[in-house]
């Protein structure tokens, strides 16, 4: 018997779910979307008369208070780095964040009690926020969106019907919002170390056992297959997305799709299988004993010093981008690079997705009803997601010393500066700041711009990240937009049956991952899907179904 052990699970990806979709079924998925090729975008222009009643940003000083509804964030100093000191003298604008204290649901009751809420709060359109949408704390958007010109452009139709709420009101900002694919999912593996071992094909999962094997027998101080947090679902997702065509996940849900219907993932042929190739690289040495419990900056310490062969993550870019830097230091030909991903013998690796995405993005943000002024903040916000204000926040103040000065003719584009190819210490410095502040980025705009510039560098000057999610990560993910925020409220019965059903999952991922035979792992699926229907799996099932159905005829634009 699976015990139940009270856990908590938070899984931050950019992007979680979509697409099976192709003329009315369901099941089928469309081939591997294009994104080398972006059509021009012009941004409609309001006339002199409607521009006069917009909010005059910087004409009056601007205070706001903001609340980040996570546990571990803490806003940098509004002022103290360059893009915000430019949008503070610039604009006037001040910002004041406070601070979730380590345990941001009780921070936020507590403001919720005392009647002190902050003018802004960020965080994942989950059902913290959606109860405070219900108790008509949030200040309904649908107007400032129709005045104001950037967020209606850049999201869209699709995205904007995404965020409506049940009273067809729209209350939520989206950050990182898109139309086309991105992401950052996918392994990357040590050149040095690969190059030594002779180049060998590494595509399938048989591939990469053999590697793995050769590493751990030749490099006994180096991780063979490196998985960041698993506890999180890290390196074992992208496993798991090997064994698959169209497979998008959906371990957030506990189930996959069949059909038109959403199944147990515990009896998903794919899923056992990955559950299998994964305890098997555990008993064999070649993943990480602490898989489960070891920290962010542990993976860090031991991707910069070079002993990691292969690290499949959710997200190895951050990580993989200074480390490569790092080893680079010794011999340009060292570092790491991306591969194409992993998949099982006999599939398109075309339909292989070691990572998704979705159009409405990352989280929202929402204006509270305490807020003096909400129209003044969404102007703030509507300019901070256009061109202008996306383009301080990623690269700093404009001007002929900075990253950027001005924008070509079309009134969209930066013209980047010489100093973008030649210091990218100094903009990377910038960005590690700003990126924490960047609340309602606009994807395609900056994904745009930075590589449209970046392939018109030398390769020795192009941004390493920017390089490889050009030519690998984002072509490998999936869009998953159909299967956002299906997940049952959590005062509902689902929602009941949900929390019984996710300390199950924890249990039986993480003792399935130290199965000491493959006839004990799949003997702990085997139970914890038993025990799931027990706890009302069925009724789970059925609710996430036909959420997935109700964000198929929005997309549908039924």
């Amino acid at each position: 018997m699976i015990e139940h052990k009270v856990r908590f699970l938070r899984v931050m990806l950019v992007g979680v779910v979509l697409s099976l979709l192709a003329g009315c079924g369901f099941s089928q998925i469309p081939a591997r979307e294009e994104v080398t090729s972006i059509p021009p975008i012009q941004l409609d222009r309001q006339d002199r008369e409607l521009g006069q009643k917009l909010y005059p940003l910087g004409q009056d000083p601007l205070h706001i208070s903001f609340y980040g509804h996570y546990s571990y964030y803490t806003m940098p100093p509004w002022g103290k780095d360059p893009s915000s000191k430019w949008i503070q003298d610039n604009l006037k604008i001040h910002i004041s964040g406070i601070s979730a204290e380590g345990n941001a649901k009780l921070k936020l009751q507590k403001m919720i009690a005392s009647k002190q809420l902050p003018d802004i709060i960020w965080g994942d359109r989950d059902f913290d926020l959606e109860r405070m949408r219900e108790e008509r704390l949030l200040v309904p958007l649908d107007d400032y969106i129709t005045k104001y010109p950037n967020l209606k452009h850049w999201a869209g139709e699709k995205v904007l019907n995404l965020l409506r709420a049940p009273d067809d009101k729209i209350y939520y900002f989206p950050n990182y919002y898109s139309n086309r694919p991105y992401g950052n999912a996918g392994y990357i593996i040590n050149k040095k170390i690969y190059r030594e071992l002779g180049n060998p094909k590494l595509d399938t999962t048989d591939d990469l056992y053999r590697y793995l094997v050769k590493v751990k027998k030749k490099y006994p101080d180096v991780v063979p297959f490196e998985t960041g947090q698993a506890k999180e679902g890290h390196g074992i997702d992208q496993l798991f997305s090997a064994f698959k065509e169209n497979n998008l996940g959906f371990t957030r849900l506990y189930g996959v799709p069949e059909g038109e219907r959403m199944t147990s993932i515990y009896l998903d042929k794919a899923f056992r299988e990955s559950a299998l190739f994964v305890a098997k690289l555990m008993r064999e040495g070649l993943m990480p004993a602490a898989a489960m419990v070891q920290t962010e900056d542990q993976v860090s310490e031991k991707l910069m010093k070079g002993k990691v062969a292969v690290y499949a993550s959710a997200n190895p870019m951050l990580d993989a981008m200074r480390a490569d830097a790092e080893l680079r230091k010794g011999n340009n030909d060292d570092g790491y690079m991306f591969i194409e991903p992993i998949y099982k013998q006999g599939l398109d690796r075309s339909k292989i997705y070691p990572g998704t995405y979705n159009i409405l993005g990352w989280n929202v943000t929402a204006i509270t009803t305490s807020a003096k002024n909400p129209e003044a903040i969404f102007a703030m916000l509507d300019w901070m997601t256009g061109p202008e204000g996306s383009a301080v926040q990623m690269w700093g103040p404009p001007g002929p010393d900075g990253y950027w000065d001005g924008f070509k003719e079309d009134g969209i584009t930066p013209n980047f500066t010489a100093r973008y190819g030649s210091d990218p210490a100094a903009l990377t410095e910038i960005q590690a700041i700003s990126n924490h502040m960047i609340w309602v980025g606009n994807t395609v705009y900056l994904d745009r711009t930075k590589s449209e510039y970046e392939q018109t560098l030398p390769k020795e000057q192009q941004n390493w990240a920017t390089y490889w999610q050009q030519k690998v990560t984002w072509a490998t993910q999936g869009n998953a937009t159909a299967f956002i925020n299906v997940q049952p409220p959590p005062n509902s019965a689902e929602g009941h049956i949900m929390r019984d059903l996710k300390e199950i999952w924890l249990d039986a991922r993480e003792d399935a991952m130290f199965g000491e035979s493959d006839e004990e792992v799949l003997r702990i699926l085997d139970e914890a899907h038993r025990a799931s229907m027990e706890a009302g799996f069925q009724s789970y099932l059925d609710y996430i179904t036909k959420r997935w159905h109700d964000n198929m005829k929005v997309l549908n634009n039924e």
